[in-house]
């Protein structure tokens, strides 16, 4: 196991930090305390592939606007949001969503569809997703120990909670037998 995250961990990281998730940098972070990753190679890989994905998503807005209305569509409030955001704290808003699940992808695709400068959203998204990998890529390294050391624990009772759970979960989920009322209602 421990070589197949060192063959493959970087490509992962770099494909789920190119749509904004960090849940494989905090992975990742926590795997290089132990070794098995580099803490420096994971933050920059993560950061390299934040800062491609959100300019892949601006220019895709820029140059196609229709399709990124279309796509937005179904997300209206939460783009009313980030319109709201943005009038009210400026270019603060592309550092700080980085870290909100919910808008991290819609921020790019709001500003490529404004008239924002193609330089200065590559500028500060560059900083922001350098910032975003250095947080949440050395926090988990800090905390890797605990992490690992729950992960060394749950190895343990792993099996055995999960079988109860899944037990727990069968019996509450039954379907209810539908008690036959008898002829007077009662």
């Amino acid at each position: 196991m421990e070589q197949f995250i060192q063959d493959w961990g970087y490509i992962a990281l770099f494909l789920y930090s190119f749509g904004g998730g960090f849940l494989a940098l905090a992975i990742a972070g926590a795997f290089s305390f132990d070794g098995t990753l580099n803490i420096y190679i994971t933050v920059i890989v993560a950061a390299v592939a934040n800062i491609v994905g959100s300019q892949f998503l601006f220019f895709m807005a820029k140059n196609n606007k229709n399709y990124a209305q279309n796509m937005m569509n179904n997300h209206k409030r939460k783009v009313a949001l980030v319109q709201l955001l943005f009038r009210k704290y400026g270019f603060f808003v592309i550092i700080i969503q980085k870290y909100i699940y919910g808008i991290k992808t819609l921020v790019p695709l709001v500003m490529g569809l404004s008239d924002y400068s193609s330089f200065k959203f590559t500028i500060i998204n560059s900083i922001a997703s350098i910032l975003w990998a250095c947080v949440i890529g050395y926090a988990s390294y800090i905390a890797g120990s605990f992490l690992l050391e729950y992960a060394d624990n749950f190895k343990y009772i792993g099996l055995f909670t999960v079988i109860i759970v899944l037990t727990i979960l069968i019996i509450s989920f039954r379907p209810k037998k539908k008690r036959k009322s008898d002829k007077n209602g009662i």
